[in-house]
């Protein structure tokens, strides 16, 4: 489910996006008036498949592997005694790892650290569709290898962070596509408009899974992302509700994406308005945008 753009000025902002936390260096290098379908059309073999890709996929399976053990770590430590890790701690772990994660690995692979974010992302032509297959291996290979620690370190706990659902199955899914639609929608938001502040955005994304979860945990375990919930449940032999990890947290990112895709819109400049009032976080992103075309136009 992709969308194409029908003026050149939103295809313009679907392109140039090399200064937020998704990094898509690899399909930036096309010239800016482009519009998607034929800036696809005209990479080369070695943009989809760069020289550091492997890089990529390592900083995707490091920063998976680390949201994953610390936030089964806390849930596991949280099943076996309740006075050790709280409900509230728990939530404020897992925003707490993927704020880090982003300005950590950010710059490097994009810190999606979910293949549901990564898929969604490539519906929207927010990353190439032949990476894909690399990162999913890369998140999935970095959670079940968290969750294998986690069994070795944690004996004799047996299960390590879970998401089961608590009532009905279809509760817990509404509350999973739910809080994925909201986790997904600020991330469209704050990674791939130049309008909002780029700086922000680690913090903006953690925020909203540290509030999520909060929400969800006693009802879902507000797992949002398939790989979190895989890993443990293999290595703890419990698969109850799996399909919902699955459904749930792919409907709530499409869907999240799909619906800043559909409210974002770009200004167009105006004299008779006068100058634009810039935050200091947008200025700064604006000059140093500015040295770099000037660095580049000077080494052509």
């Amino acid at each position: 489910m992709s969308v194409t753009s029908n003026t050149p000025t939103r295809a313009n902002s679907r392109v140039n996006y090399s200064n937020e936390i998704h990094d898509l260096s690899t399909v930036q290098d096309g010239a800016p008036s482009l519009a998607p379908s034929m800036y696809y059309q005209e990479k080369s073999f070695a943009d989809f498949f760069p020289p550091h890709l492997g890089k990529k996929v390592i900083s995707e399976m490091v920063a998976t592997f680390l949201l994953v053990f610390v936030t089964c770590g806390a849930a596991s430590i949280y099943g076996a005694d309740v006075t050790r890790v709280s409900q509230l701690g728990q939530s404020v772990v897992g925003g707490l790892i993927v704020t880090v994660m982003i300005y950590a690995t950010g710059h490097i692979s994009g810190a999606h650290m979910n293949p549901a974010v990564t898929l969604s992302f490539a519906c929207f032509r927010h990353f190439p569709w032949i990476q894909v297959p690399f990162y999913w291996a890369a998140q999935f290979t970095g959670a079940m290898c968290a969750a294998f620690v986690l069994r070795a370190v944690l004996h004799p706990i047996t299960v390590l962070g879970t998401t089961t659902p608590t009532g009905p199955h279809w509760h817990a899914l509404v509350i999973e596509i739910i809080v994925t639609f909201n986790m997904m929608f600020i991330t469209c938001a704050v990674a791939t408009d130049s309008r909002a502040v780029g700086e922000l955005a680690g913090l903006a994304v953690g925020s909203a899974v540290c509030i999520t979860s909060i929400f969800a945990g006693p009802v879902s375990g507000g797992s949002m992302n398939p790989a979190r919930t895989l890993a443990p449940a293999v290595a703890s032999g419990v698969y109850t509700g799996l399909w919902i990890y699955f459904l749930g947290p792919v409907i709530g990112t499409l869907s999240g994406a799909w619906v800043y895709t559909y409210i974002r819109f770009e200004e167009e400049p105006s004299v008779k308005d006068g100058p634009q009032k810039l935050s200091s976080f947008k200025l700064r992103r604006l000059q140093s945008q500015r040295s770099m075309a000037v660095d580049e136009f000077d080494h052509v």
